[in-house]
């Protein structure tokens, strides 16, 4: 059974104050969990120390599989199937799969990111996903502290050092 999750959450107004808070508490050595916001920051992802995606790597697999699977399933189709000469040209001319084979691709590559990022997102149907506060998706800017994760760290020192950085609020949120 896993064992309950106490955060800290830094409550921001402002995205400024946000990424000039990032630095401050990384800076004292806290941990983030992560930080939630109602849209996209400039800037956040490298003030956290994020490493560049591995979702292109997804498309272009999901891509080549469509490519594949298009190319596949009309020469087959054209060649064993039920062959026709259409025009007088071949069983399997390749010029004729082009439109067939693009939209494959691209049929495929948007399925497999869409669900690449639902499962990675842990927004798939059978997953749970914890809300840290409602107001992240409509005005406010959300950091999320794990308190396991920074063991040597008391709630006290991680909340002075939030109010430091500029939070208006700071709450205590625990998932069971």
């Amino acid at each position: 059974m896993e064992r309950d999750k106490n955060f800290v959450l830094g409550i921001f107004d402002d995205e400024d104050v946000l990424l000039h808070a990032v630095k401050k508490v990384r800076g004292s050595g806290v941990k983030i969990h992560e930080v939630y916001s109602p849209y996209p920051v400039h800037g956040l992802d490298e003030e956290l120390g994020y490493r560049r995606s591995r979702l292109p790597i997804a498309a272009f697999l999901f891509g080549m599989l469509g490519t594949t699977l298009a190319l596949t399933m009309q020469f087959y189709m054209m060649k064993f199937d039920w062959p026709m000469i259409i025009g007088g040209k071949n069983y399997a001319s390749l010029p004729t799969f082009i439109p067939v084979t693009f939209e494959m691709t691209v049929l495929l590559a948007a399925f497999g990111m869409v669900g690449v990022f639902m499962v990675t997102s842990n927004l798939k149907p059978w997953g749970n996903p914890r809300i840290f506060d409602l107001r992240s998706t409509d005005d406010k800017h959300v950091m999320a502290i794990d308190l396991a994760n920074n063991g040597g760290l008391q709630q006290d020192a991680i909340v002075d050092v939030l109010k430091n950085a500029g939070a208006t609020e700071v709450n205590n949120k625990n998932f069971e």
